[in-house]
């Protein structure tokens, strides 16, 4: 087996933003895992990261001879596999548009491409490439990871006698897990629960759906399809089509739809975000590439918020809005459409920055609460995050 790479696409690491200012873009959490997390499935070996240099330090690239780069955008399935399996040395997959796929070379980077040889891949295949394709693949993707990880395993059993099962084929339980006085209902995807995660009371899924290890389920969730809550989230409230990356609390009632949540955001009691617009019109959102609002195609897309960001108790978005890393955001009405990392207030009340070393003090207490190390490589990413935003604040 070759030595694995996941590289960021330069372009597409940019239209992923706020994400991946604290992430490699295969870190990005669409379906039940990780992209990267996908690749090392199918592939049965461990991955490294080709990314920014200021992320390096935490997530190190590994070369070693006989190097395979895929993009870290990039959903694999078994056809894709193989077209990536079969390439010869010093040669790049390509798709039709002519993005590269994968490269098979004992050194390679994005952007200093030499390579003669290309091979065309014609199959369909799913690339990440703008935030808003994380809840629009989620379904497809969470479908696609079922198949993989339960195949030729028997799921935990239920043991609860008052949650009722729709389509019980489709569920999967890992072991560990508790289910009480729930409704799960498989009938328009699968709805998977994973190792030690709690479904409280009450809660009503609805498939595609999954829950995330050590992950709970508050009382009276009411889950509708497309959805997934990472590992060690707390989920309350109506939540549709959405994706909860992992370590982040919406414990309250509140509706979230169409969304993506980074890690480590907290969303207080009664938070609201709108997805869709009063004339059902294209909804635009913040580009990063651009600087500017550009037309996403939806009719539905609700918050993109970034890592360690929060919202205070009945906060509400608006629809199309984008929370940068590290924001604290509270107040009456509606926020702003775009509010830039370290960014401290409400739009009533006004926005200012957020002090860097507060700002670093609330998230080393978050991680901390629960029992994860809050690195210096976390701090060091964090303070250039907080360097590199100025500019959007001021703006």
């Amino acid at each position: 087996m070759p030595n694995i790479i996941l590289f960021d696409d330069p372009a597409l690491r940019t239209q992923l933003l706020p994400l991946t200012y604290t992430r490699p873009v295969a870190l990005i959490r669409c379906g039940i895992h990780t992209i990267a997390e996908k690749w090392e499935g199918y592939l049965q070996t461990s991955v490294s990261f080709l990314t920014e240099d200021y992320l390096s330090e935490k997530f190190p690239v590994r070369h070693t001879s006989g190097n395979l780069y895929i993009n870290g955008a990039l959903c694999p399935d078994q056809d894709l596999v193989k077209s990536i399996q079969e390439l010869a040395p010093d040669t790049k997959l390509v798709n039709a548009s002519g993005e590269t796929l994968a490269v098979r070379a004992e050194k390679w980077h994005p952007g200093a491409d030499a390579l003669s040889e290309s091979v065309r891949y014609n199959q369909p295949c799913t690339l990440i490439r703008q935030v808003w394709d994380i809840f629009l693949q989620n379904g497809n993707q969470i479908r696609a990871d079922f198949e993989r990880i339960t195949k030729n395993r028997k799921s935990a059993a239920l043991t609860d006698p008052f949650t009722h099962c729709y389509h019980p084929g489709q569920i999967f339980i890992e072991e560990g897990a508790v289910i009480k006085a729930a409704i799960l209902n498989a009938e328009n995807g699968p709805v998977y629960i994973g190792r030690n995660a709690v479904v409280q009371e009450g809660s009503m899924i609805q498939g595609p759906f999954s829950l995330g290890e050590y992950s709970i389920l508050a009382q009276g969730a009411k889950i509708r399809p497309n959805t997934t809550v990472g590992p060690h989230c707390k989920v309350g409230g109506e939540v549709s089509n959405c994706v909860i990356s992992g370590n982040s609390n919406k414990g309250h009632d509140g509706y979230l739809g169409n969304a993506v949540l980074g890690e480590w955001c907290n969303l207080g009691a009664n938070t609201n975000n709108s997805n869709l617009k009063n004339d059902h019109t294209v909804v635009k959102l913040y580009s990063y590439a651009s600087g500017s609002f550009s037309e996403t195609g939806l009719i539905f897309c609700g918050l993109i918020m970034g890592d360690y960001s929060k919202a205070g108790i009945s906060t509400m978005f608006n629809t199309g809005t984008v929370v940068g890393v590290g924001v604290n955001v509270f107040g009456a009405g509606f926020q702003a459409k775009h509010v830039p990392s370290f960014t401290w207030g409400g739009k009533a009340e006004g926005y200012e920055e957020y002090r860097l070393e507060k700002a670093l003090g609330v998230a080393r207490d978050t991680v901390e609460r629960k029992q994860v190390a809050f690195t210096a490589s976390d701090e060091n990413i964090m303070r250039y995050i907080f360097e590199n935003t100025k500019e959007q604040r001021k703006a």
